[in-house]
């Protein structure tokens, strides 16, 4: 008899205990491994490979109007201004520039001399890509004819600098009209590491379904567990009041999906999430070996820089994959 490869049995593990169904292929940040990053083109990238929801940021300029950016900051990794000159240093802060004023600016290309252009080879550039509102997005949605694809959208605000963005109220209610505007509420999740916005937007619009972000990696911990009082990250909520149980905590929330770093997940935390009625969708999973070993543990789906490459490993495990959609 002929032994299966690793790829065969952990096929055959995921069809026999887990869901295959509905797995939920997020492009992160559009498709960012293969064009800029939360852009039209970026978007209009991933509707193409194939994705079941776009993944992006958002932040609020200076006159109320929701962007997709993932910095609150302009980035000079990938922004350069009216000059086609790349920013010299961080700035200025989208909540300090008018949408026409942000505008002038290009994020079509990585700065070669930057360490993101070493780690995102293959991206290719779309000169003249500007910061676009979450609207354009929509709309670029509707144009492709894609009923299905889903959004989830990222607040960008951090509560150690409030001065770079508008506060967590004005953010909620910004981004909720902006959702209700489009038609798009049934379509949309709202997930943030900063819980405040989704607290406040939980109270604003309970139709609107929550997304928990976490992050316990060294430098980085969201959460802290076993620390004096609750994490300012997490909208008063502290999790020894929950046992130390991230899982548990998502619930207190409201949350419906809880999305940890990928290395913080075990087969015990899965299961515990999955008890508590909760989604798993981990980020951000980007060589293939890593997308097999996140798939076995029976998670609902997986937030990548490259659509392609998790679309390729769900073909090969029997996965049911998104529809393929070209829009320009």
């Amino acid at each position: 008899m002929k032994s299966r490869s690793a790829g065969a049995v952990c096929a055959l593990a995921f069809a026999s205990v887990c869901s295959a169904s509905d797995f939920d292929l997020q492009g992160h940040r559009g498709a960012r491994g293969l064009a800029p990053e939360n852009t039209l083109a970026g978007f209009a990238r991933a509707l193409a490979v194939g994705v079941s929801t776009l993944e992006l940021d958002c932040g609020v300029t200076k006159d109320g109007v929701v962007v997709v950016s993932h910095d609150r900051l302009l980035n000079p990794d990938h922004t350069r201004d009216a000059a086609g000159n790349f920013l010299a240093v961080p700035g200025p802060a989208i909540v300090d520039l008018t949408y026409e004023e942000l505008r002038v600016y290009d994020v079509g290309r990585i700065n070669p001399a930057s360490p993101l252009a070493a780690a995102f080879p293959d991206q290719q550039p779309v000169d003249g890509e500007r910061i676009p509102r979450l609207a354009d997005v929509f709309a670029l949605v509707e144009r492709s004819g894609n009923g299905t694809v889903r959004f989830n959208i990222e607040t960008k605000i951090d509560p150690a600098h409030p001065e770079q963005t508008v506060s967590p109220l004005a953010f909620a209610r910004a981004l909720e009209a902006a959702i209700r505007e489009s038609g798009m509420a049934s379509r949309v999740t709202v997930q943030s590491f900063d819980w405040r916005t989704l607290r406040l937007l939980g109270a604003l619009a309970p139709d609107i379904a929550l997304v928990a972000l976490t992050d316990q990696q060294e430098g980085e911990d969201t959460i802290e567990v076993g620390k004096p009082g609750p994490s300012p990250w997490l909208g008063e909520l502290d999790v020894d009041d929950h046992g130390g149980s991230v899982p548990k905590l998502v619930q207190a929330l409201g949350a419906k999906t809880w999305s940890p770093h990928a290395l913080d997940l075990t087969p015990a935390l899965v299961a515990e999430a999955h008890a508590l009625g909760l989604a798993v969708v981990p980020w951000t999973v980007n060589e293939p070996a890593d997308m097999e070993r996140a798939i076995a543990l029976c998670i609902d789906g997986l937030i990548t820089d490259y659509p392609d490459r998790l679309r390729a490993v769900m073909q090969a495990q029997g996965m049911a994959l998104p529809a393929q959609t070209p829009v320009k």
